[in-house]
């Protein structure tokens, strides 16, 4: 049975490995990006690559691009698999990027795409999820976002002192948990997977883990057996002793 797959902010970094992994699984992948060019830039790549790629144009942010969106899903495919949450944004850089160098503007912004976007799409989606056997969401997470790890002195996350995209990371583990709740006794998962500091262009490269590497937690929860967990946050642990790679974050 072909099965779909829509990834948000698809078109480079870990959404685009997302994108290619998936496809190996046997999936038709859905490239939603925002710029035309890219996303048919990614798609060709990812056709060359054997996938079944389509590109789907797709702004978080704006609410007329989310429906119409869905529509095109609902009128090739009828049902969706599988969505993935990717596409986010940092915010600008302000001041020494300290909570009271903050401003507002940046904050909204952030949010507009990291939170509300991800409501939007999701509800836009959902009629087509629950279409599928077994659908699956997972929204693309962060370390940064678990208030455990934030306020561990001896963590990896107690030097970061910044406002807009911790908390859009925070609000977005929040949102997976009502989902969920939402969504229990359906046959719909819904989780929030962390992949770690990745090297992309969101970073300048900065992360020590690669977008393939990013993309494995992501990928794994996705195509895991039929009835699996939901409602939880998981993925790569930073600094966890033993050599533990992978497994649950603390909210």
């Amino acid at each position: 049975m072909n099965r779909t797959a829509l990834i948000t902010g698809a078109n480079k970094g870990i959404g685009y490995e997302i994108a290619r992994q998936l496809a190996e699984h046997g999936f038709t992948v859905l490239v939603g990006a925002r710029d035309p060019k890219r996303g048919e830039t990614a798609v060709a790549k990812l056709r060359a690559g054997g996938a079944d790629a389509r590109f789907v144009p797709l702004d978080v942010t704006d609410a007329q691009s989310v429906a119409a969106a869905a529509a095109a899903v609902e009128a090739e495919f009828g049902a969706l698999d599988v969505l993935v949450n990717n596409a986010g944004i940092a915010g600008a850089f302000e001041g020494d990027g300290k909570p009271s160098t903050t401003t507002l503007g940046t904050l909204r912004e952030v949010f507009e795409t990291n939170v509300f976007g991800v409501v939007a799409v999701t509800n836009a989606m959902l009629p087509l999820l629950r279409r599928a056997p077994a659908a699956r969401i997972v929204n693309v997470s962060s370390e940064v976002g678990s208030l455990t790890m934030a306020t561990d002195p001896t963590g990896p996350m107690w030097p970061m002192a910044a406002i807009p995209y911790p908390t859009s990371k925070t609000a977005l583990n929040m949102i997976t948990a009502q989902y969920a709740k939402e969504l229990w006794d359906t046959p719909i998962r819904v989780n929030a997977v962390n992949p770690g500091y990745t090297a992309t262009d969101f970073n300048g490269h900065s992360g020590f883990r690669t977008a393939a590497q990013g993309a494995e937690p992501i990928v794994a929860v996705l195509t895991g057996p039929a009835g699996g967990p939901s409602g939880q946050f998981t993925g790569h642990l930073w600094g966890e002793p033993g050599g533990v790679e992978y497994g649950p974050l603390p909210w």
